[in-house]
């Protein structure tokens, strides 16, 4: 008998060929791995049915007692098949078996069980393909020490209980037919039924577990012990088990999330960092008094809260969320310019080329000749000229530059700093905790600000930020115009789609600028890493059924310098697969007034600011979520001209994708767009890229539908660290933390 803890490899549990199926296709490699994927879903096997009149292609189950079996091979194609026919005295049924000859041994005439599956006909007779079954005067079959978990397909693992007695035990056989069967994630070379036989084994091999969530917890809670919890999710005997299971289990993720985050933060506050302090009459004084405009009350308070963080022994780490527009990155600036006072320095993280390209041109119109000489602002990304790059590279090594600006390309290991002093991460949710830890480690625990322009729903903040505190910017800077939103039904409402075209070039004419959006470059081309959601509100292609052809940049270019209307018109095209150099100069010519539509995909998403810029069109709207509209439609109405958003859709009148477009026509309220987002799609959408290190992976935890269970167990871990920060009292989760630590660490490096 094999033994087994959750830390075992799984080549010495489940045999060397199934391990390296479940490498490859789920990144599992031991035990734990493995009992941690869960179920998706749970079936009944149903009543039991009688052999006469089985209805063709239904779950059945029935009672009934082994004629006879006989084995032949297959004509078609290589192997075996073994055929049993069954009986309840009334009629009969056949099973068939490929490739299990050793079935044979259990199946024997005379042999009486319940038999489970779905009825199928062949050359007239009707059978069940590799049922599950449970026979009665058996003894239980165990994995074996080298068993090999075969992927067959239709194979179900044979279910073979203690003896029960000869006769058939009518009560055994309803409990084999309420046991709910655990259906898994599964893909084409590893089904749910061999998943099921993997996760036997292990079971079967593990030996006790410790369990890290101490007892005190346990009980306050009414959560199930660890041993017990994965024994129940996995092998219900009825629907409580693993209802019971999986709440307790969910309380475990939850709790072990918030724990690590909470952690986090506290051993970041505790860290020596290099104080920031702000100087009377010093470079932040000097920008406010040529900034030409009031900051808002939020933006001061939020300012106020960060040069006091700025100031103090120990590093910051704060989130700064707030509308699309609301000023979030003059704050971000004048943070970087309280650190420049001490000859320390400042990098900006940004997601894409052109936005990065964006923030530097905004950062040095800003700053003035002036500053500009005093701090020498940078810019450094993927796709720059040799020299060029060396050049940046040396002066933020020397520490002549005081700013820097930039994509991954910051992260790169050529990267050096004289004295990083604040990281600013743009666009948070575009990256991995990894990456801004990356970043971070390029300094002497340096100061981090992350900011996002998606307001962030309070459970989603604790769940992907919770290891930051975080300051929101309300207010829009005054002046700003407005933005109109109109949802434009492209089939309903033809004339209206027309309307749209004609309108764009009206703003033209009046002096205005037009941005169009398309959700792919080319026909068949995406930007990388692109979002897209079908029609029906899925993700693409989630249903199975043909997806109409996306509207593109190369396309809608080629119809609108084609429109005699728009003769005269300068049409210009953006996209990420660009070269920067190309990127950089259509975006020069649109801010300088040089191209009057600018059809773009998603790169001009967020930070793009063209005051003049009037008017968007995004086509294909339903293929967006929530969030990503209301971004887009933020880089109009920046002026002093009234915004105006055509969302061009196609989506059917009540589906989710026309529900998400009509909300965003709706309300031009981030946070309230945000909460409506959260109800309509999945929260992994919302969280982003890998959030939280190690264990950022939701299994069970649902952040749209646990919210009370995430407030819930953020405060049991609290008060755990409040009374034991150390952890002596739960040796096992402060070894779990310190796994995770570990862990981000060397992504981090990576």
């Amino acid at each position: 008998m094999i033994s087994a803890t959750l830390d075992s490899r799984l080549d010495g549990v489940v045999g060397g060929r199934t391990a390296q199926v479940l490498e490859k296709t789920f990144e599992m490699r031991t035990v734990r791995d493995l009992l941690w994927h869960f179920p998706r879903r749970y079936s009944n096997r149903g009543e039991l049915t009688p052999l006469t009149g089985l209805p063709v292609g239904e779950h059945v189950t029935v009672l009934a007692q082994v004629l006879d079996v006989r084995e032949r091979s297959m004509q078609r194609r290589g192997g075996r098949i073994l055929e049993a026919r069954i009986t309840d005295g009334h009629g009969s049924l056949q099973l068939t078996f490929f490739n299990q000859a050793w079935r044979a041994a259990q199946l024997k005439p005379g042999v009486r069980g319940i038999f489970a599956g779905k009825v199928s006909e062949y050359r007239g007779q009707l059978q069940l393909q590799h049922p599950d079954y449970e026979l009665f005067g058996a003894r239980k079959t165990q994995g074996g020490d080298q068993a090999e978990v075969e992927a067959e397909p239709g194979d179900s693992a044979a279910l073979v209980t203690p003896e029960v007695g000869a006769s058939l035990d009518e009560a055994a056989a309803r409990a084999f037919a309420e046991r709910p069967v655990p259906i898994y994630p599964a893909s084409a070379k590893m089904p749910s039924w061999t998943l099921q036989r993997a996760v036997e084994m292990a079971l079967d091999a593990l030996e006790p577990v410790d369990d890290p969530l101490p007892a005190a917890i346990k009980n306050s809670e009414g959560v199930i012990a660890l041993g017990p919890a994965l024994e129940l999710i996995h092998r219900p005997e009825r629907a409580a088990d693993w209802r019971r299971a999986q709440d307790s289990m969910r309380f475990r993720e939850a709790f072990e999330l918030q724990l690590a985050l909470l952690d986090r933060r506290r051993r970041l506050g505790l860290a020596a960092g290099t104080p920031r302090a702000e100087r009377e009459g010093g470079l932040r004084d000097v920008f406010d008094a040529g900034l030409g405009f009031d900051l808002t009350g939020d933006q001061r308070a939020a300012g106020e809260t960060i040069a006091a963080e700025l100031a103090a022994p120990h590093p910051m780490h704060r989130l700064l969320q707030g509308e699309v527009g609301s000023g979030k990155t003059v704050v971000a600036l004048r943070a970087m310019l309280q650190v420049a006072e001490g000859e320390g320095q400042s990098a900006l993280l940004a997601p894409t080329e052109v936005l990065a390209a964006q923030h530097f041109r905004s950062i040095v119109d800003a700053l003035g000749t002036g500053l500009c000489a005093r701090l020498n602002p940078v810019l450094l990304v993927g796709k720059m000229p040799a020299a060029e790059k060396r050049r940046a590279l040396l002066s933020l090594a020397s520490g002549s530059s005081r700013i820097a600006v930039g994509t991954h390309a910051l992260l790169s290991e050529n990267v050096t700093f004289y004295d990083l002093g604040l990281v600013v991460v743009d666009e948070q949710h575009r990256f991995g905790v990894e990456q801004r830890e990356a970043l971070r480690q390029k300094g002497a625990e340096p100061h981090v600000l992350a900011m996002t322009a998606t307001p962030i729903p309070r459970t989603v903040a604790l769940t992907a930020f919770g290891d930051l505190e975080v300051s929101t910017i309300r207010e829009l800077p005054p002046g700003r115009q407005g933005i109109e939103t109109f949802a434009v039904p492209v089939f309903e409402r033809p004339k209206w789609a027309e309307r749209a075209w004609l309108r764009a070039a009206e703003e033209v004419a009046a002096g205005r600028q037009v941005y169009v959006v398309c959700p792919a470059i080319s026909e068949g081309r995406r930007e990388e890493g692109a979002e897209d959601l079908d029609a029906s509100g899925a993700e693409d292609g989630a249903d199975g059924g043909p997806q109409a052809p996306l509207a593109s940049v190369e396309q809608t270019v080629a119809e609108l310098r084609a429109r005699t209307d728009y003769a005269g018109i300068r049409v210009a095209a953006l996209t990420g697969a660009m070269k920067s150099d190309e990127k950089d100069a259509v975006m020069r010519d649109f801010t300088a007034g040089e191209v009057d539509v600018l059809v773009a995909t998603t790169v001009i998403e967020v930070g793009v600011n063209v005051p003049n810029a009037s008017t968007m069109i995004v086509r294909d709207a339903e293929r967006f979520g929530i969030s990503q509209l209301h971004q887009l439609r933020g880089r109009v109405g920046r002026g002093e001209h009234p915004g105006l958003c055509l969302l061009l859709t196609a989506a059917e009148p009540g589906s989710a994708a026309r529900e998400r477009v009509e909300a965003v026509a709706a309300t031009g309220d981030g946070f309230e767009l945000a909460e409506k987002d959260l109800e309509l799609r999945r929260e992994g959408d919302i969280l982003g890229t890998a959030q939280s290190g190690g264990r950022s992976t939701l299994r069970l935890l649902r952040v749209a539908e646990h919210g009370e269970l995430i407030m819930r167990a953020r405060e049991v871990a609290a008060e755990l660290l409040e009374r034991d920060p150390l952890l002596e009292t739960a040796p096992g989760l402060a070894a779990q933390l310190e796994a995770d630590r570990l862990q981000l660490e060397n992504l981090a490096k990576s």
